[in-house]
């Protein structure tokens, strides 16, 4: 099977096309700073975001509250505080995958053993905590702008389509992107009752090769899996199998899109961090856009 970027950067090398964003690459995206406008593309986190049914939602519980010192609590010198946990999937809301998140033929990406991602640990080998923070290049291909609304569920986007919105965007998606795919799919579930993660417009197999092929450094989108849903018959999440595993390419989901695409900038300073959770298959994110 292919391997497209195995031992690109060497053989114990953990972050994938990440490797493409360098120093060069850092300061040519912040000159595309204009306004110094910056916007959040992440979703609010809560008990009440929903997740697919075979994850756990979030659960978040006070340790010390205003509630404690109406019992009694004391209150040293005055001084009260409050103090908070959260309980949360790695993959919620708005969140980025690790290049050990997904694999084949019992291989990660750069031929890493699968076997070493266990319940107990997590993964020997890229792991969230080998990703490090993310600033580069930020691309918005508004595929909702080409088709004058959100896409209807199971729609296919193609390497055409991407085309034609990277020309009405005025960029040209090259090495060390982090591209931004919107479908409108978040928009329209908000209208809904019901969150389902059975069917969503995405990506097919071809277009996201045709952005592997381009050398982006990430690969985002406002659904839930990047790809399309219903797969292509005979598949099982390809786009994730072939980018995670052969181009050491993450995939950045659940972007919140509706306010960069109003912005009208098609290339943009794109920052965000994953929390490095040691071992772990992904991390909640909340990435920027600084125009």
């Amino acid at each position: 099977m292919s391997r497209d970027a195995w031992n690109r950067w060497g053989e114990q090398d953990e972050r994938g096309a990440l490797n493409h964003i360098g120093s060069a690459q850092v300061q040519s995206a912040a000159g595309l700073v204009r306004s110094g406008t910056v916007l959040t593309l992440a979703q609010p986190l809560s008990p009440r975001t929903p997740v697919p049914r075979h994850r756990a939602g979030i659960q978040h519980f006070m340790g010390r509250d205003g509630g404690d010192y109406a019992a009694g609590a004391r209150k040293p010198g005055g001084f009260q505080f409050a103090e908070d946990t959260v309980v949360l999937p790695l993959h919620i809301g708005t969140h980025i995958d690790a290049l050990c998140h997904a694999w084949y033929d019992e291989a990660l990406y750069n031929g890493f053993p699968g076997s070493g991602t266990r319940s107990t640990g997590g993964a020997t080998r890229c792991g969230i905590d080998k990703m490090g923070p993310i600033v580069g290049r930020g691309v918005l291909l508004d595929i909702v702008a080409q088709r004058g609304g959100p896409l209807p569920d199971g729609t296919v986007i193609g390497a055409a389509d991407l085309e034609r919105a990277a020309k009405a965007a005025g960029v040209t998606v090259g090495t060390g992107d982090i591209v931004l795919i919107r479908t409108g799919w978040a928009e329209d579930q908000a209208r809904r009752d019901m969150v389902s993660f059975d069917t969503e417009p995405g990506l097919d197999l071809e277009a996201g090769l045709w952005l592997a092929e381009r050398e982006i450094a990430v690969l985002g989108a406002d659904n839930f899996a990047v790809e399309v849903v219903p797969f292509a018959p005979g598949t099982v999440f390809p786009v994730h199998q072939r980018l995670i595993r052969d181009f050491g390419i993450p995939l950045l989901e659940g972007l919140v899109l509706r306010d960069l695409a109003a912005a009208g900038q098609g290339a943009f300073l794109f920052a965000a961090s994953p929390l490095p959770v040691v071992g772990g298959t992904g991390s909640p994110i909340s990435p920027i856009a600084i125009l």
